[in-house]
Parts: structure tokens; sequence; C-alpha cells
């Protein structure tokens, strides 16, 4: 019996370990979303906080998925993007400030779309349904019958892009 014991509490000691395991790093979420929006955490343009250390995400086994949230831009939403998965907003300290440049691509304009992943890129015509600076997320929507909406990053005028893990 007391051979049994022993691995017993010792599983009971690794437990809270195992547990921690199956959450989400809050500092890479963190780091996430200054990367994305490129501003450290605390300057402008950059998260006016760090994401709340008391939530439990759960750990996302594939890459999250950030996008800009409402028409000022002034939240980052952050998406474990599988069934199941987890979202939360991130407030952006001083954001409009820097939205206020000039469109590289205004509505209705004849765009490029530009999709890219690991070893690969294609690019088809399309059209602006929104209006957008350098580096902000705008609908598109690519030529063509039945073409669905898509949101892609503007990287110059007259071209937008998407990228694929």
């Amino acid at each position: 019996m007391m051979k049994h014991l022993i691995p017993l509490s010792a599983l009971l000691l690794a437990a809270p370990a195992l547990a921690q395991s199956a959450l989400a790093d809050l500092s890479a979420i963190d780091a996430a979303v200054a990367r994305f929006a490129g501003a450290p955490l605390g300057a402008p343009g950059g998260a006016a906080a760090p994401v709340d250390r008391r939530l439990r995400l759960g750990r996302c086994g594939v890459p999250l998925a950030l996008s800009w949230y409402g028409a000022a831009q002034d939240r980052v939403q952050v998406d474990c993007p599988v069934a199941g998965g987890w979202r939360l907003y991130v407030p952006i300290l001083g954001a409009g400030a820097d939205k206020a440049a000039a469109p590289a691509i205004a509505r209705g304009d004849a765009i490029s779309i530009a999709v890219s992943g690991d070893g690969f890129a294609v690019a088809q015509p399309g059209e602006a349904l929104e209006s957008g600076p350098v580096g902000a997320w705008i609908k598109v929507r690519a030529l063509g019958q039945g073409a669905q909406p898509l949101r892609a990053r503007v990287l110059r005028p007259g071209l937008a892009g998407i990228d694929l893990p």
C-alpha cells in the first residue's frame, strides 16, 4: 500500500504545475499586441495596460489572430481561433491620433489584394470597400461575381495584403 501512496502524492504535487501549463501566457499576448500595434505597452499607439493577470485563458494551440476592432481602431481584438477558443479586446493608448493620416486607399479604389504565406504569394484585382492609411485593416472585395468581403491590411497605395500562417 505504501508504494502506491508515493506516486499518488507526486501526482497531487504536480497537479498545480500541470494546470498552469494549460493556461495561455498573458505576457506573450501582451507581446503579440505590441508587435501588431507597432508600439510597446504604455506608449502612444500601444496597449494602454497589460492584459489582466487575473484572466485564466486556455492555452491556444494555434497562432493568435489579431485585428483592429472598431471604426476608430482604438482596440485590438485578440482571438484564439479554434472551436471553443476565446476572444479579448485590448484598449490602445492614444488611438486615433496616428490614424488621422491621409488614406493610402480610398473607398471604391481599384486595388490589388495580395495573399501570402509560407513560401507563396498570389495577388488578384479587387475593390476597396473602406478607406484607410498604411497599416490599417480595411474591408476589400475581389473582383468577380459572388466574391465575399475580406479584411486586409493596407500595404501601400493600391495594395492591400492578407498574411496566412
